[in-house]
This record gives C-alpha cells, structure tokens and sequence, in this order.
C-alpha cells in the first residue's frame, strides 16, 4: 500500500516555530509530527509513502536520508512553487501504481483506523473516500443516508454536516481531473465528481483522537494529549537541579539544563535549552538552543 504526506505548506498559523523548523518536523513529544504520521501509516500496511515539500524542504529531505528505509521507503517532490492540495497530488502521478492511495494532511495527529478506512474504501467501490467526523465549528460536508457526499460548503454549521479530517483514499483515476502543472485545490476537484454523481463518498470516524497542530495553542495541547500518564517527558542527557519544579505537564528534550529554583510549567522545551536560576517557563515553547533567562508566560522563545 502506498500514501502521501501533504506537507507542503509554509505553517505561517504556526510562526514563530516554522521559522525554525518546517512544520512537519516540529517535535509533538520529543518526536517529529511527520515522524508520528509516518509510524501509523506503516501501522495500517502502508510501505510506500512520498511526501511533497516546499518551506524549507531540504531540513526534510535531511530527515529522511536519516531513516531506516527498511520498514517504509519514503520518496520527497519538492515543489519550487506551492502546488496546492490537487497539484501536489497530480505532481506525484509517477509514484502511483493501479491501487487506492492514502493522501493525508502533514500537520495533524491521529489514531484513526486507517485499515478500516482503506478496507471501506475498496468494498463500496468508491473512488473517493474522504473521512469525515463531527466538529461543529468546521462541519461543512453534507452526507446523505448512504454516505454519498452531497456538496462542500465554504461555511460551516447546519444540519447533516460533518469536518473533513484531512485524511482520503483516492482511486488513480482521479487524477485525470488534475491539470498539469497548475496550483489546484483537491477540493475543486471533489465538487467536480459530486455534480458528475460518482462515488465520492464518507466514511465517519468516532471515538478517536484528531488534532490540528496548526496554532501554539494547539501544538501545546497536541503535546499534552500524547503526554504519558505521568504528564513529564524528559529527554536523554537533560540535568534537573534538586529544587527546580517541572509543574502540571512539561515536555524536555535532549540535554536540557533546569537550574535551581526554576520552574517550567505546561510547557514545552525543544533539545539543549537551558532554563536559569529562578526563571519561571510557563504555558510557553522553548526551541532548540535557547537561554531562558528570564519569566516567559504564553511565548516562545528562539535562539
């Protein structure tokens, strides 16, 4: 099985991290998101995965000259120019063979059963399958009673609507929709396909975990939810003097010093931060190689 990490995009919602990091390497416990991403793909049969690039895409392709190609092989297409949703799918037709792909969003966090995704996808014979859940303040999918999508509205609200997950499986016969070499929106594509009244259609997830990393408010609580019961991750090599406080849930990388007195609280620090004497660190970031030196509530601070 094959599928496709989008992860393309800039993550300006994301800045000031994206500065440092593209978004897709930005640590969710002491691990990258498209790390996470690609271990449930290869969890549900995926072996094959390629990922489209722009921001900062050669810090990507560092990172998968890096891995252990013997589980899943991973293949990266830069794009010089943003090709969207659509575009960034019809640029990868080569990688494809006759079978159903998965095609889902870089920047966000979940455990949904992608067997069971794909495994619906082949017994209705759909040519889309777009998963869908209920989160009001995005619902913008009408279904009917067969799960056939109805139309993709541009707000949200109203009854018989559901969110896009940002996860699909998508026949290659679909790309024959797709102009060459031209920015386009899967989604003109799916509207396209509805009006023709073939079969793209949902499947309704529940009972699971999904998160938009896509805001520090978000990036933080993705953090919180992946969080061991214990709610402290300390990552190797990291020195945490005898009277500094890690309170409620605090997240350390690598060879992080936390001098006396201080505190960090809801918070995360990337590798090689040093949190000060007496510094307090809370409901904060801390990226790779900073010296906290002084209070910082609701921030982030870079090197």
């Amino acid at each position: 099985m094959k599928a496709m990490i989008l992860a393309a995009g800039r993550g300006r919602r994301l800045r000031p991290l994206t500065d440092v990091l593209p978004k897709v390497l930005v640590p969710i416990v002491n691990k990258p998101m498209l790390e996470r991403n690609i271990e449930l793909l290869s969890l549900h049969g995926v072996q094959e995965v390629i990922i489209n690039a722009h921001h900062q895409s050669q810090r990507i392709a560092d990172y998968i000259k890096k891995r252990d190609p013997s589980v899943v092989r991973i293949e990266i297409r830069v794009e010089e120019e943003i090709l969207g949703t659509g575009g960034g799918i019809k640029n990868t037709q080569a990688f494809w063979d006759e079978r159903p792909f998965i095609a889902i969003n870089g920047d966000i966090l979940t455990d949904i059963n992608l067997s069971d995704v794909y495994a619906y996808h082949q017994r209705r014979g759909n040519l889309v399958t777009m998963v869908l859940h209920d989160l009001p303040r995005y619902n913008k999918l009408r279904v009917d009673r067969d799960m056939n999508i109805l139309s993709i509205g541009l707000t949200a609200g109203g009854e018989d609507t559901l969110a896009f997950t940002g996860i699909h499986v998508i026949d290659p016969e679909i790309l024959d929709y797709i102009p060459e070499d031209a920015r386009y929106n899967i989604i003109d594509c799916y509207r396209r396909l509805i009006r023709e009244k073939r079969a793209v259609r949902a499947y309704v997830a529940t009972g699971h975990r999904w998160i938009d990393v896509g805001t520090i408010h978000a990036y933080l609580r993705a953090n919180l939810e992946l969080l061991a019961p214990e709610k402290v991750a300390i990552g190797p090599d990291c020195h945490i003097d005898p009277e500094a406080n890690l309170n409620r849930w605090a997240v350390l990388g690598c060879r992080c010093s936390v001098e006396k007195g201080a505190m960090v609280l809801d918070s995360v620090l990337w590798d090689d931060v040093t949190v000060r004497e007496g510094v307090c660190v809370v409901d904060s970031v801390i990226t790779t190689g900073a010296i906290v030196e002084e209070d910082i509530i609701g921030g982030v601070a870079i090197r």
